[in-house]
């Protein structure tokens, strides 16, 4: 009988031994099933500033990115900067912190509330152990508590401003340049310092489990400065005038003969930059599982070289050419590539998008305001939806309601209605003819309107007279 008892423990002990490897090789595979996580946004890059939507400018690494995976065809964001990346990291509309009608100027003290989940810290609960933020911030730096280190990323090099000098990386006469909380002074083109620290990231992270890279170009956003090299691809000839010296700005380097001309050169050193990242992702072995995004954070700016033909509008407007980006997701691993989604999506999704596919399984700590994508991209169902663009203005599957922006005379300023999946171009105003539907939708549009955020962004120029940088952009409050 002892004998017996003996031999049926070691068999308990033993079967609880593999019991117990099995749930670590279980959660090993699960581990490795995560996709590790690349965004990529540029900086006022216009709908049609990509070859694959017929742009003269070249942009191959990111046509093979939309060949490869799919094409986000009605991919929506804020008409602005700060806004656009506020949705993005959080899931929520820029309306509950405070912002949409102006972006984090260098004078402000604000910074998005730090009660808000951030991308970062959601997937810390998956097992995301590198989560690196690279290139521009645009979401509070006047307090430590706003900047990427307080808010889940383990780690940050770049600048905290927008619009920096891209070869002096000054903002405000002070240097805006940092690796994790230091100032630093590396020496280079801003869009080529970026992508290099992604490919270094990739290769210190690529063994040690899922990593999340947020790169965040401030290219092609002004100031309009290219390198030579690639101003040389577009014609420049450095015996006739660069733009700007009518405005007595003839000092400043890196500028073409022309803005379209600048503009284009700095987009193709973004483009060869993405083509550095995702040959990185293939040299380490793990572009299968590696889920990559990449957007803009809104349209063209107007009078700035970019285009956002044949959309109407521009950055600042809530028309097509303001809020509809090139976008496209690509993850080999987890769903097919080569199509085109007609979904209406936008930044709001990706937060819950992700939080599906990293399997976190708490609920979010505030309602998310955009839905998860996976069943789009892996089934290709379409998913009913209202979609608030900002002024009123609002997208539900089929219809736009715009709401023009008061003060400018060649706008009415009633609501239009547009049928905007037949008519993308906004040309006809269909109000009169589905008065029920503007009805409709103006009833939806008023409860967004009516969120009220705790505190909202000052007016952009607000303190910005009497405003002194702070010495290196050091944060130390």
């Amino acid at each position: 009988m002892h004998i017996k008892n003996q031999s049926y423990g070691k068999i308990r002990r033993n079967a609880g031994m593999v019991f117990l490897l099995i749930l670590l090789h279980l959660q090993i595979q699960a581990q490795h099933a995560r996709p590790n996580i690349v965004i990529i946004v540029a900086d006022d890059m216009g709908w049609g500033d990509v070859g694959f939507h017929g742009s003269e400018i070249r942009t191959p690494h990111i046509d093979q990115l939309a060949h490869e995976g799919v094409v986000l065809n009605r991919y929506y964001v804020s008409p602005i900067c700060s806004p656009t990346r506020t949705g993005l990291m959080t899931g929520r509309l820029p309306e509950r912190y405070g912002l949409r009608e102006n972006v984090i100027a260098p004078w402000l003290d604000f910074g998005v509330d730090t009660a808000a989940e951030f991308l970062p810290r959601m997937l810390a609960q998956a097992g995301y152990k590198n989560r690196a933020a690279i290139g521009k911030w645009h979401l509070g730096h006047s307090r430590r508590k706003y900047l990427p280190l307080s808010r889940g990323f383990t780690h940050f090099y770049g600048h905290y401003n927008g619009a920096i000098d891209y070869f002096t990386h000054m903002r405000e006469g002070e240097l805006d340049w940092h690796n994790d909380w230091e100032t630093v002074r590396d020496s280079g083109y801003s869009t080529d310092l970026i992508t290099a620290e992604a490919v270094s990231c990739i290769s210190r992270y690529k063994n040690e489990g899922p990593f999340f890279l947020y790169v965040a170009y401030n290219a092609p956003h002004g100031p309009l400065q290219a390198k030579e090299e690639d101003l040389a691809g577009y014609g420049f000839d450095p015996s006739k005038p660069v733009f700007g010296k009518e405005a007595g700005n003839e000092g400043a380097a890196g500028r073409g003969n022309t803005r379209r001309q600048t503009y284009s050169a700095m987009v193709t050193a973004m483009d060869a930059g993405i083509g550095r990242i995702l040959d990185a992702l293939r040299v380490a072995g793990i572009d299968e599982n590696t889920l990559v995004l990449f957007q803009s954070d809104n349209g063209a700016a107007p009078k700035e070289g970019g285009r956002n033909l044949p959309l109407r509008g521009f950055k600042f407007q809530e028309w097509e050419g303001g809020v509809r980006v090139p976008a496209v997701i690509r993850w080999p691993a987890g769903f097919k590539g080569g199509w085109t989604s007609e979904q209406v999506t936008g930044y709001i999704d990706i937060a819950p998008t992700l939080r599906e596919i990293a399997g976190v399984k708490t609920l979010p700590p505030q309602p998310y305001d955009g839905i998860s994508m996976v069943k789009n991209l892996t089934a290709h169902k379409k998913i009913p939806r209202d979609f608030y663009l900002g002024n009123g203005t609002l997208i539900r599957d089929e219809w736009k309601l715009v709401i023009p922006r008061p003060g400018n005379a060649s706008e009415t300023t009633g609501p239009q209605l547009f049928a905007i999946d037949k008519d993308p171009h906004e040309k006809e105003d269909v109000s009169a003819q589905f008065p029920g539907q503007v009805k409709a939708l103006l009833t939806v549009s008023k409860k967004y309107q009516a969120i009220t955020p705790a505190e909202k962004v000052p007016p952009y120029d607000q303190g910005r007279k009497t405003f002194k940088a702070p010495a290196n952009w050091d944060i130390r409050e």
